[in-house]
């Protein structure tokens, strides 16, 4: 009998200690899950001082104000949904609790340095996520892309075929984008990088600047003048630190000063001083039926240090997609290269140089690429490599 109560007894309390433990349990969660929803509301995202800039930016923004009354949050961009990746986003912004702690960011000059550094890191985890605090609002399912404007229309059925996602396009979405010009400085260096382990050997180069050339071997004289980005050399042979090299091209009849790297396409690819042009030869004619201008095919054998010369254009472009990229998508999506023709991309690039950071020489690099890709350029595909 004994037995029997006291077993009785035992379970009860178990039972106690279960529910209490549960009871427990339900509190911590409860509490647990109120914090972190209050540690991800709007308005505690921007008590803390450092705040008051991005919280300005934030506000000028699309997604602060717009047509539809709909406004994401902090959270809503910055704190994705999934459990595991919720947790995650929470553990690690303890890093800005410290930041905050000990006055990381706590003037504007400070903001500034940062805001790059800070600004990547935010697009190396879209990236890797496939934007999925973005595509919470906004999936390419859900879509009606002909309601959505000329340039929505042509970017998006372009970014679902290339398997793009949204960072990748709007990065300057609900923020100004940062100074972009170490990033560029970046790119730079990786392309000297690359020229610098051109192959000895190579029988094609491209330049990867703006580059002098020499009608002899002894650079020490003037030079008589420049390649620009991206103009496609054929190596005849090497002397020294010097290569002597065939440079082909296209000039319009008339027109002495440059060669174009296309017939009837403005993409500068030479320019030439008076010595030049007299020992330029002419290997074909042609007339464009559309305009009636006759265009010469011609070549011009010169000599250039052998320095800034890759053996193929695809570092090159690489390092203009990322100008492109992390400079465009402040004021609107990435635009598509043949959305533009040759001709065309010219005014765009010079209409848009003045709300970026670029130098001249990146602008250049950046113009011949969008030339090289453009919508009349069916010979983009191999241009790339």
């Amino acid at each position: 009998m004994n037995k029997q109560k006291n077993t009785f007894r035992r379970r009860r309390r178990g039972f106690w200690l279960l529910f209490a433990g549960a009871l427990v349990g339900a509190f911590l969660l409860a509490g647990t899950t109120a914090v972190m929803d209050k540690t991800s509301d709007t308005e505690f995202c921007i008590s803390c001082h450092s705040m008051q800039q991005p919280l300005a930016e934030y506000q000028g923004s699309i997604h602060f104000q717009n047509a539809k009354g709909i406004r994401a949050d902090c959270a809503d961009c910055h704190v994705p949904h999934q459990p595991l990746d919720y947790l995650k986003t929470k553990v690690m912004a303890l890093k800005d609790v410290w930041g905050e702690t000990v006055g990381k960011i706590d003037t504007p000059e400070k903001y500034e340095s940062h805001k790059l550094a800070m600004a990547q890191s935010v697009w190396e985890t879209m990236k890797k996520n496939d934007s999925a605090t973005c595509r919470a609002c906004h999936s390419f399912e859900a879509m009606d892309v002909l309601a959505q404007s000329t340039e929505a229309r042509q970017q998006h059925p372009a970014a679902i075929k290339n398997g793009e996602t949204c960072i990748d396009c709007h990065k300057g979405v609900a923020h100004i984008l940062p100074d972009m010009s170490d990033l560029a400085a970046s790119g730079a260096a990786e392309l000297a990088s690359a020229a610098a382990h051109t192959p000895a050997n190579a029988t094609t180069l491209y330049s990867t600047a703006t580059q002098p050339f020499w009608l002899s071997v002894d650079n020490k004289q003037h030079s008589t003048g420049n390649l620009m980005p991206s103009t496609e050399l054929s190596v005849v042979k090497h002397e020294g630190e010097m290569i002597e090299a065939d440079v082909n091209g296209w000039q319009q009849d008339g027109v002495k000063e440059v060669f174009y790297a296309a017939e009837g396409k403005r993409i500068l690819s030479v320019l030439l001083g008076e010595e030049a042009r007299k020992r330029i030869k002419t290997l074909d004619t042609t007339t464009d039926t559309g305009t009636g201008l006759t265009w010469n095919r011609v070549t011009l054998r010169i000599w250039v240090p052998e320095q800034q010369f890759i053996d193929k254009r695809e570092p090159l472009w690489n390092y203009a997609a990322g100008m492109m990229s992390a400079n465009c998508t402040g004021c609107h999506g990435l635009t598509a290269l043949d959305r533009f023709n040759a001709n065309q991309w010219i005014g765009v690039v010079k209409g848009m140089a003045p709300r970026t950071s670029l130098s001249q020489e990146q602008l250049r690099v950046l113009t011949q690429y969008v030339q090289q890709h453009a919508s009349d350029m069916p010979s983009n595909s191999a241009a790339a490599q």
